[in-house]
């Protein structure tokens, strides 16, 4: 199967349609360097799961300049849920805070630091969780991710698809941390769990 193809075809049929895509919103983003932000598959796909499951609170790790934060709370708002999002790095926390103003969006909270120490903190329990931060803490958070998840609640990880994919040799370090995580989260007795090749690789988890 030719995914080159397949995902030109996709992207063709969806050029136009979208109103807020990656690229416009990276391009209406003063800061330039940031760690890159999902694909508009991705999105897609998440506000699809969001009309769907109507979750009332959200979690994102990994804010970077507020993508896909925007794409969840423009769904989310429609019923009234929000979303929590968690960013290390305070330049580009001040970004996204600026990114989520400029959409009009009052649905977001942002964490800023480091997703160590504050979800050890976090007394919410959470119907879907969105992570999609640094690789090598995939596999450190997962854990306290499902136990602040909702019994049926959503679990959702972002590039999981980076061992096989071709990445660039300065991504390369990041293969193991994402083969170790997918190997804990397909073993997690906790949750039933499906991956697909969209984006780089998007795992969907529901906690049983």
């Amino acid at each position: 199967m030719d995914y080159d193809k397949i995902n030109n075809y996709i992207k063709e049929l969806y050029n136009g349609k979208e109103e807020m895509t990656k690229n416009k919103f990276s391009e209406n983003t003063e800061i330039k360097d940031f760690i890159p932000v999902i694909d508009d598959d991705v999105s897609r796909f998440l506000k699809i799961i969001i009309s769907i499951k109507k979750p009332l609170n959200i979690l994102e790790i990994g804010t970077s300049i507020g993508y896909s934060a925007v794409s969840m709370a423009s769904e989310a708002k429609k019923y009234g849920g929000n979303v929590f999002t968690i960013e290390y790095d305070e330049k580009v926390a001040n970004q996204a805070m600026k990114n989520f103003e400029k959409a009009g969006l009052k649905n977001i909270q942002l964490l800023k630091g480091d997703a160590r120490e504050i979800i050890p903190n976090i007394n919410e329990k959470f119907d879907l969780i969105f992570q999609d931060t640094d690789k090598k803490l995939y596999s450190e958070l997962f854990n306290k991710c499902i136990d602040i998840l909702n019994l049926g609640g959503l679990f959702i990880a972002e590039d999981v698809l980076f061992p096989v994919i071709d990445l660039e040799e300065k991504w390369h370090d990041l293969i193991e941390p994402i083969k170790n995580f997918n190997d804990s989260a397909v073993k997690c007795k906790y949750i039933e769990s499906t991956i697909l090749p969209i984006g780089d690789g998007v795992m969907l988890a529901v906690k049983k």
